[in-house]
């Protein structure tokens, strides 16, 4: 069995943010100034940790964060940075590059809810998901073919398929003090909504005590971080995930910090 670490990022502030405006797949914006500054104090707050897998939406906002964070690492400069389109925006057709109230307003007009509405030549949500499961596929069978035969001796395993509950202490380091491979993964904030939606629905991911679903499934903050710890086991079929671990979800105690000092 391999365990690993999870870390999810959302790409820094664009322009399109500050205005409110969607930019989907269709409109690849870089940072603004302020996505700059996010970007790097996320770096600073990571910048202890070890990333053995580097994965990142092939959009430039997200490429740039990545880029930003692995320049502040102390361990990771020499990590290959994957760019993967099936980490890219949720298509929003025709909506891309108008504002969000509007489409909420075509959700209106069609009695939908806005999160769940598909506008004229947008991703519809189960392709998002698809399109999240099919990477994990691909994750999982890289990280054993890279790390199957890490010692792993030093995470302790109190059951044959659940490790033993992370310590959450609001440290960057939470969840990953004995556990030596970390992937990063940098994405967007609709693609990793559906994504947490997929790891806690469907593959029953268990949850940190105390965390309600309203925090599990809000939106994701510019640079907000989550982390997961995932158990793989090699079965005939392919890698399977016997055991999902969430320790945190939308951390944003660096951007509090980043204020606190400007």
């Amino acid at each position: 069995m391999l365990t690993f670490a999870l870390t999810v990022v959302r790409h820094g502030e664009t322009q399109y943010n500050r205005d409110k405006l969607l930019q989907g797949q269709g409109i690849d914006t870089p940072l603004s100034d302020t996505g700059h500054q996010q970007a790097a104090a996320a770096g600073q707050y990571l910048r202890d940790l070890h990333f053995t897998n580097v994965f990142v939406s092939n959009l430039q906002r997200a490429g740039q964060t990545a880029e930003i964070i692995l320049g502040n690492n102390l361990h990771s400069s020499a990590t290959e940075m994957i760019l993967d389109p099936l980490l890219r925006e949720r298509g929003f057709g025709v909506a891309e590059g108008r504002p969000k109230e509007h489409l909420k307003n075509m959700a209106n007009a069609e009695g939908q809810a806005c999160r769940d509405y598909t506008p004229p030549g947008g991703e519809t949500l189960e392709q998002v998901k698809t399109r999240f499961k099919k990477f994990l596929k691909s994750l999982y069978q890289r990280m054993l073919e890279e790390h199957g035969s890490a010692d792993q001796r030093s995470v302790s395993t109190p059951g044959p398929s659940e490790p033993e509950q992370p310590v959450i202490a609001g440290l960057a380091n939470d969840g990953v003090q004995n556990v030596p491979v970390h992937a990063l993964i940098v994405s967007h904030g609709a693609f990793i909504r559906v994504s947490v939606r997929h790891l806690v629905e469907d593959l029953q991911c268990r949850l940190p005590a105390g965390l309600k679903m309203s925090q599990v499934f809000s939106p994701c903050p510019n640079t907000g971080i989550s982390r997961f710890i995932i158990s793989l086991r090699r079965e005939d079929s392919g890698p399977r995930a016997c055991h999902i671990q969430c320790v945190f979800i939308n951390r944003k105690d660096h951007l509090d910090d980043a204020r606190n000092s400007a």
